[in-house]
């Protein structure tokens, strides 16, 4: 046990206890996307959890009408949102407590949590980020393609209680580093905007026009040779060879054996960083969910261009084309339609120039903040494994 816990405690005991002893756990029902409007009855939505809200939420991005709440379990104060369900088993169990006035609902997919007197909610879910809880759920957790924590597994797991004190004060340190990370994330965001304006005018079809820049639109399935996937399933991520594996996480694993030596575009087909974008050349490997873009027409197209364009413009083609209510994803006949507005190789060529630039010119600006950023965040998960390492 870390010194500092140690010293916190005091000698006091910690009592390991199954969650169900702890909170009454309520399985969500229902709310597909589809029945969110503009206002209303502030709604939680299972995928959310893992993909927008941090720890803790005072509003929420999505709504239901009063008509529709009647049937939605309830969310009040302190409650904690967890997911039953995910594509991965790192997502799958990922919590948030639920701090607005106004009582919320949540569907299928999700549980409430509604914690007793011994217990507090930032607490447990600050356990649901350790790597405790991650090898606890293990054990629990089925599925392949899709994974499930039954709220009846969920309560079976064991959490150490140490007495109320000392989950404020383990609280309270986390609650700080937490804010941190929000300022600097916050800063690095307002810097990615200004990028990512200029990226959108630049590459924007009205512009080519109001120019007057010709162009052609065509299809990613007529711009490039290969339109494929990778073959390998989440079972072959080591993490301690030498050639890239792209997922659909942002970043890539390390793997020893490598499928492809070429110049590729690499994009996630589903999951939470679906329609996430990576360049490689050389050689690598990659997720049976994870699109690969090679054998370019080079002498239409630049591939930075068409690297920049799709970030601009993928996601929000994805979003549209996606079936309402379920995860986005997209196909090999989706991704081959996508078409792209092609300028004459000198405007493709300036345009790559500038968002270069730019993007030099930002990483300049903001020179230390994404490293700032990634040694807070380590110091955080450092203190959170030390403050809730009981033995």
């Amino acid at each position: 046990m870390d010194k500092f816990l140690e010293k916190l405690l005091d000698g006091e005991k910690v009592e390991w206890k199954p969650l169900g002893e702890l909170a009454d756990i309520i399985r969500g029902n229902g709310l597909p996307k589809s029945d969110f409007t503009q206002a209303g009855v502030p709604a939680i939505h299972y995928g959310q959890i893992y993909t927008y809200y941090g720890s803790s939420t005072v509003d929420t991005i999505s709504f239901v009408s009063q008509e529709t709440a009647k049937s939605l379990k309830k969310v009040e104060y302190g409650d904690i949102i967890i997911t039953n369900t995910s594509e991965n088993v790192e997502d799958v169990g990922k919590a948030l407590v639920y701090l607005g006035k106004e009582q919320a609902v949540t569907g299928g997919h999700a549980s409430i949590i509604k914690p007793k007197a011994s217990i507090l909610s930032k607490y447990i879910v600050y356990f649901t980020q350790s790597q405790t809880f991650s090898k606890l759920k293990q054990k629990y957790v089925k599925g392949t393609k899709v994974i499930d924590l039954s709220a009846n597994d969920l309560a079976k797991i064991i959490i150490p209680i140490p007495p109320l004190h000392v989950q404020e004060r383990i609280v309270e340190i986390l609650d700080a580093f937490t804010e941190l990370n929000a300022e600097l994330n916050a800063e690095l965001t307002a810097r990615e905007k200004q990028y990512a304006y200029y990226r959108d005018k630049l590459l924007s079809p009205s512009d080519f026009e109001a120019r007057g820049i010709k162009y052609e639109w065509k299809t990613l399935g007529e711009i490039c040779g290969l339109v494929t996937t990778g073959n390998l399933n989440a079972n072959s991520m080591e993490n301690n060879g030498k050639y890239p594996f792209f997922t659909c996480n942002e970043k890539p694993y390390k793997i020893n054996i490598y499928a492809f030596d070429i110049e590729a575009i690499l994009i996630s087909g589903n999951g939470s960083q679906v329609g996430h974008i990576n360049y490689y050349k050389g050689k690598f490997n990659a997720y049976q969910r994870t699109y690969i873009l090679g054998h370019f027409n080079n002498e239409n197209i630049i591939v930075m261009y068409l690297f920049h364009y799709l970030k601009y413009m993928l996601k929000a083609y994805i979003y549209k084309n996606s079936r309402k209510g379920s995860v986005p994803y997209i196909t090999m006949p989706m991704l081959n339609a996508f078409t792209i507005p092609i300028p004459p190789i000198e405007e493709q060529e300036r345009i790559v120039k500038i968002l270069d630039k730019f993007n030099t010119l930002a990483n300049s600006i903001s020179e230390g903040l994404p490293r700032e950023i990634e040694l807070r965040q380590k110091q955080y998960e450092y203190y959170r494994e030390q403050l809730l390492s009981f033995k």
